[in-house]
C-alpha cells in the first residue's frame, strides 16, 4: 500500500549509474539450472523480478548465496524438483524460461501460465512449437503448462513471428539436445545475445545470436561460470527521457551506447543533444521538444518498452506526433492517466495521436504496468506541482532504487505508505 509523491518542475542534473538488464537477468537465472554446477552472476539488478527468480531457484533445490547486493552465487548441482510453484510463476512473465531450462536438463517441467504486466494476451504457442519440434509433449491443465520428453533431438524451427521469449526458450531447450538445432526468424535484442554468451561460457555451442538465424549444437553437459549481466537498455532510456522531459543535463553511466541507438536516434530528431562515450551517454536539452512519428518494432527498431515514456515526452512537443504500437495490444492504457494532467491524446486501435500542450499539470496517477509506471514518474517530474502515483509495485519490478537515483539527480520524490481505502473513508 505504498505510493510515490513527486513534486515536479525542476530540471534533473548530475550522474546516474544504470543497473543490470532485467530482461537478461530473468533469462540467465533459469539458465543456471543447465550448468548443474556453481555459477556466480554479477550485475544483477536489485528488483522484484530477480528476487522472484532467485526464490524459484531456491524452491527447486538450488543453493543461493548473496555475495553482495548485485552478485549471487547459485549452486544448481542438487536440484530436486521440476515444478515451479504456482504463486511464484504468476508473479512474473519470464517464469516460462524455467520450462526450457528444466526440460533441457531433466526432460520434464511444470510452470503456471506467465503473469506480469497486463499488456494483452501473452501467447506461448511459439515456445511450445520449439519444445514439440525437439521431441517434447506438452499439456495445459488448470492454467499449468507441463512439458516432458524421453529425449530431445535437434530440429529446424522457423518462428511464425519474432518473439524474444520463444527465441530465448529455444536456446535454453536446445543446448543439450542431440545434434544441431537451427532457429530462424529469431529476436535480435541485446538480452538474447547476453543469454547466448552466458550459455557459451557454461560450455554450450550457440552461434548467430543477434542475427535472425541461431544455430545450437547440442553438448553432453555444461558447467558453471562467473558472468556479468549487460546494462539495462530500457532503464538507461528511461533516464534519458527524464533528463530531456525536465529540460535537464544528465550523464548516464554504465551503458552500452550501441544498444541505445534506436532511442538516441529518436531523441536527436526531437531536438535533444546526446553525447556518446565508451560506456556512458550525456543527455541535455535547451530548446523545444520537436514532434515525432514512432513505430515500435522488434530490435533494432524502436523498443515497445520505451513507447509510454516517449508518449509522455511528446505530449508537450511543439506540434502533432503519432505513435504506432506494433508489439502489444494494451500499451496505451497510460494515456488515460496522461489526460488527467491536461495532455491531448487520441487513441484509435494501435495508433495514438499527441497534440502537444504547453505543460502538464499535477494529478493523482496510477501505474497500470511497469513501463506505464515509469512514464507516470517522468510525467510527474515534468508537472509544476505535486503528483501522487499509486500501484508502484509495477515500477519496482524493473527499476532498481528509482527513488534514490532520482533524488541523486535533484528530483523531489519520496515513497510513503498509502492508507487503505477503508481507513481513509472512516476518517
Amino acid at each position: 500500500m505504498e505510493k510515490f509523491v513527486i513534486t515536479g518542475g525542476k530540471p534533473l542534473h548530475g550522474e546516474v549509474t544504470i543497473s543490470g538488464a532485467k530482461n537478461a537477468a530473468v533469462g540467465i537465472l533459469p539458465a543456471t539450472i543447465l550448468a548443474a554446477d556453481v555459477c556466480v552472476i554479477e550485475n544483477l539488478p536489485d528488483i522484484s523480478d530477480v528476487a522472484v527468480s532467485l526464490k524459484i531457484l531456491s524452491t527447486l533445490g538450488a543453493g543461493i548465496k548473496m555475495l553482495n547486493r548485485n552478485t549471487y552465487e547459485i549452486d544448481t548441482t542438487h536440484l530436486n524438483c521440476t515444478n515451479v510453484p504456482d504463486d511464484l510463476s504468476r508473479q512474473m512473465r519470464a517464469s516460462y524460461y524455467f520450462l526450457g531450462a528444466l526440460l533441457s536438463r531433466f526432460g520434464k517441467a511444470q510452470v503456471a501460465m506467465p503473469g506480469g504486466c497486463n499488456l494483452g494476451p501473452r501467447p506461448i504457442d511459439q515456445h511450445l512449437k520449439v519444445f514439440s519440434a525437439l521431441g517434447a509433449e506438452d499439456s495445459v491443465d488448470y492454467g499449468m503448462i507441463t512439458v516432458r520428453a524421453k529425449e530431445l533431438n535437434g530440429a529446424h524451427i522457423f518462428f511464425d513471428k519474432v518473439s524474444v521469449g520463444a527465441t530465448m526458450n529455444g536456446m535454453l531447450s536446445a543446448v543439450m539436445a542431440q545434434g544441431q538445432t537451427i532457429l530462424e526468424n529469431c529476436a535480435k535484442e541485446p538480452h538474447v545475445v547476453d543469454l547466448a554468451n552466458f550459455l557459451n561460457m557454461c560450455g554450450a555451442d550457440v552461434r548467430g545470436a543477434g542475427t535472425d538465424v541461431i544455430k545450437v549444437r547440442g553438448v553432453e553437459k555444461m558447467h558453471g561460470c562467473t558472468y556479468s549481466i549487460i546494462p539495462d537498455q530500457i532503464e538507461a532510456g528511461s533516464y534519458m527521457v527524464a533528463a530531456v522531459a525536465t529540460g535537464g543535463d544528465v550523464l548516464i553511466k554504465n551503458v552500452t551506447p550501441k544498444h541505445l541507438e534506436p532511442i538516441t536516434a529518436k531523441l536527436r530528431r526531437a531536438g535533444v543533444d546526446v553525447e556518446e562515450f565508451d560506456d556512458s551517454v550525456r543527455v541535455s536539452r535547451k530548446g523545444d521538444i520537436l514532434p515525432l512519428k514512432i513505430n515500435t518494432m522488434p530490435h533494432p527498431g524502436f523498443p515497445t518498452d520505451m513507447q509510454p515514456l516517449m508518449g509522455v515526452l511528446l505530449s508537450v512537443a511543439k506540434g502533432t506526433s503519432t505513435i504506432t504500437e506494433s508489439v502489444w495490444d494494451n500499451r496505451f492504457r497510460y494515456v488515460d492517466e496522461l489526460r488527467k494532467m491536461g495532455a491531448v491524446v487520441q487513441v484509435d486501435g494501435q495508433v495514438a495521436v499527441f497534440e502537444g500542450v504547453d505543460k502538464l499539470n499535477p494529478a493523482p496517477l496510477r501505474a497500470s504496468d511497469l513501463r506505464a509506471g515509469a512514464a507516470m514518474v517522468v510525467a510527474a517530474l515534468m508537472a509544476d506541482g505535486t503528483s501522487e502515483i499509486e500501484e508502484i509495485g509495477h515500477i519496482e519490478r524493473g527499476y532498481e532504487n528509482i527513488v534514490e537515483k532520482l533524488r541523486g539527480l535533484g528530483a523531489e520524490i519520496s515513497k510513503v505508505d498509502r492508507m487503505p481505502a477503508a481507513l481513509e473513508s472512516a476518517m
